[in-house]
């Protein structure tokens, strides 16, 4: 697929398609592409992190979590790995919400090295945002 910064462009420009009507929950209603790449910024910036695998997971990770995406079609995409990472940090959204944050706590310690890392900056990220502003509703 090219350089690395044309991998890691290839992944902003999916999540951007597949999050292009989706906002956030805070009062300014923040586009939500902004969320999954400030999650790769805070592993590229402030954890040091080059692992494009972990750079691009983090970029689509809540692709199939909110949107029409499919593993199958992450993989097409992005590669097996990639695939692997999303599907290790994505909840199943048909389960109540206590019963997923369950599974997380109880999933957390099997989970891979590059997962963990994706997960760990999507809840800093989410954090981060909630001392910023509280979500609506």
């Amino acid at each position: 697929m090219g350089s690395e910064a044309a991998r890691l462009l290839e992944a902003v420009d999916f999540a951007a398609r597949k999050h292009k009507d989706q906002r956030r929950k805070d009062p300014e209603g923040t586009p939500y592409i902004n969320h999954p790449i400030a999650v790769a910024r805070i592993l590229a910036h402030e954890a040091g992190v080059t692992d494009m695998v972990v750079l691009q997971a983090a970029l689509l990770h809540d692709t199939v979590e909110d949107t029409d995406t499919t593993f199958s079609e992450i993989e097409e995409r992005f590669g097996a790995e990639v695939r692997r990472v999303v599907e290790e940090v994505t909840d199943d959204k048909s389960l109540p919400k206590m019963e997923r944050k369950r599974l997380q706590i109880e999933r957390a310690a099997a989970c891979s090295r590059r997962a963990k890392l994706v997960k760990l900056a999507d809840k800093l990220h989410n954090l981060r945002d909630l001392n910023r502003c509280t979500p609506q509703g």
